[in-house]
């Protein structure tokens, strides 16, 4: 069997995630979204491809990046904000295409927790997403096409927000003033903790599942924000008082029953 793995985004976090199954002895293969950037990561040693989706088909070498891999983890961002118009469903088919001319058999798909929807409370991956917005509903209609596509074995994996490096979400709220959804719980998940859960699901073989990958702490947001703010040296953000708001938290019992898998990183 092959040890190669082909990973589509070689970005913030694919590009890191190609580092750590490296150095677990794996061959890696990834996709960029241009020739010079795949040109400059193939002068440092990277198998680097350009992969572009659209609408109407996919450009540059998907069958150059699929070629010999065993396993493909998909982490193109969707590119969607709220009724954005784009079709990220319509790009997705067309790279499903791809993967299924290919000898690849099987993938780790990266979604999101936007799947589910803002009031649906706690959630598991028991529990069926009822997204309420269009970026949400494309991302889980993708899920669905990928996970059951009959010539493949799909894992979906959900992350929360994610941060890391110089990642913090608080930075791009530190100063703002009566914000909503201070009483609702924080769904996050670091960058460390993202490569641990995916090197885990290929180590384990553990395919045709679901993951919800959040870390199971979920402070309310007003506490953990402005917590963070000072840590930061930042002005801390300000909330409005909305104690009965409707909200998310999401939680796993795969990480723990299926993984084993024990967060690296606090919160």
């Amino acid at each position: 069997m092959s040890n190669t793995i082909a990973i589509a985004g070689l970005g913030w976090l694919g590009m890191p995630l190609a580092q750590q199954l490296m150095t677990l002895g794996y061959r890696v293969k990834g996709s960029v979204t241009s020739v010079k950037k795949a040109s400059t990561l193939q002068t440092k040693g990277m198998d680097a491809y350009e992969v572009n989706l659209t609408e109407e088909g996919v450009i540059g070498s998907p069958q150059g990046l699929l070629k010999d891999a065993a396993i493909l983890v998909i982490m193109i961002p969707p590119g969607l904000r709220r009724n954005s118009g784009s079709n990220y469903v319509g790009k997705m088919s067309h790279f499903l295409k791809e993967v299924q001319a290919s000898g690849v058999s099987e993938v780790i798909f990266i979604s999101s927790t936007s799947v589910y929807g803002d009031g649906q409370a706690i959630v598991t991956e028991r529990d069926l997403p009822a997204p309420e917005h269009d970026a949400g509903r494309q991302l889980f209609q993708v899920e669905q096409l990928f996970f059951n596509a009959p010539t493949l074995q799909t894992s979906v994996v959900r992350f929360g927000g994610l941060y890391g490096g110089s990642r913090q979400p608080v930075k791009f709220l530190a100063g703002r003033k009566n914000l909503g959804g201070g009483s609702a719980p924080v769904n996050l998940i670091h960058r460390d903790d993202c490569i641990g859960v995916l090197s885990e699901i290929i180590k384990q073989q553990k395919f045709g599942k679901i993951f919800n990958a959040v870390h199971p702490a979920h402070p309310l947001k007003k506490e953990y924000y402005t917590a963070k703010a000072e840590v930061l040296g930042l002005e801390p953000p300000t909330f409005a008082d909305d104690a009965d708001v409707a909200y998310k938290q999401v939680d796993s019992i795969n990480l723990k029953m299926l993984l084993g898998y024990k967060f690296l990183s606090e919160l």
